[in-house]
């Protein structure tokens, strides 16, 4: 008995149609809605940002490196207040001394011309200087001094000279005879109304005129093994009363009641003498 055979209603136009159909698989439909939904976008992670992590470790190192080198800095003045505080202590230092034992004034002459255009200082001087050095344990190393011979009211400038260099060891002295201060020079107006007001002064209270000694030079320290740089010292000498002379015979000032300081400080250990 054979087997009936019963065809599709509807045959296929192609006969290649049947088979595609039936071998792809059907699509799958989209759902778009997550596109315009925005609770439905995957959460936001920040990455990592290794530029700003090592920007925060160099201004950690920055600031490490201040600290250390301010600690230092610290530490090391410390350490020389300390040994400056300990020298004072120990040596003790004390201020150099000087003194005017006399001074002579051979000569003081202004002179102004007719027109009163123009006026001249003439001086002439001559003084004995005394320096002492009073500590026990430092020596003095003096470069020459330059001197200067001032008015003590109005310190106009009556002339200069010189001292030569010299050296001091500890609780020693020395003395200059004859040092000569002398002047020939022009003053403006201002100085000569200066000068001239305080002649008068002193000529109508006490028959003098008051005059103040300036002596500048370097010095250098030494203690034990130690040397200090070259300081610049001054040493005002004021308070000296003396009398014009007249003619050619010189006149004595009175320096009893004369007074000299020495200013000087010495950087290394910041002492003030």
């Amino acid at each position: 008995m054979s087997d009936k055979v019963f065809p599709s209603s509807k045959p296929a136009a192609n006969g290649t149609a049947t088979n595609a159909t039936t071998n792809n698989p059907p699509t799958a439909v989209t759902n778009k809605s997550h596109l315009y939904n925005p609770t439905s976008r995957p959460p936001y992670r920040p990455q990592p940002h290794t530029r700003r992590h090592r920007s925060r470790s160099g201004r950690n190192i920055c600031c490490c490196c201040c600290f250390w080198t301010i600690l230092t800095i610290l530490l090391l003045l410390l350490l020389a207040s300390i040994a400056g505080a300990a020298l004072y202590i120990l040596y003790h230092p004390h201020r150099p001394t000087f003194t005017i034992t006399s001074l002579r004034i051979h000569r003081l002459n202004l002179t102004t011309s007719p027109d009163s255009s123009s006026s001249h200082l003439s001086t002439l001087f001559n003084l004995t200087v005394i320096s002492k050095n009073p500590n026990s344990h430092i020596s003095l190393d003096y470069e020459p001094f330059t001197v200067s011979a001032l008015s003590d009211g109005n310190d106009v400038f009556l002339g200069n000279g010189t001292l030569p260099a010299f050296s001091l060891s500890k609780k020693n002295q020395t003395s200059f005879r004859n040092v000569v201060i002398s002047g020939s020079n022009d003053l403006d107006v201002d100085a000569v109304n200066s000068l001239r007001s305080d002649l008068k002064k002193k000529k109508s209270e006490t028959g003098s005129v008051m005059l103040k000694i300036e002596m500048d030079t370097k010095v250098k320290m030494k203690v034990g093994g130690l040397k200090t740089k070259k300081v610049g010292i001054r040493v005002t000498c004021d308070g000296i009363k003396g009398s014009i002379p007249k003619g050619k015979i010189p006149t004595v000032a009175v320096t009893a009641n004369s007074k000299c300081k020495a200013d000087l400080r010495i950087k290394i250990w910041r002492w003030t003498f």
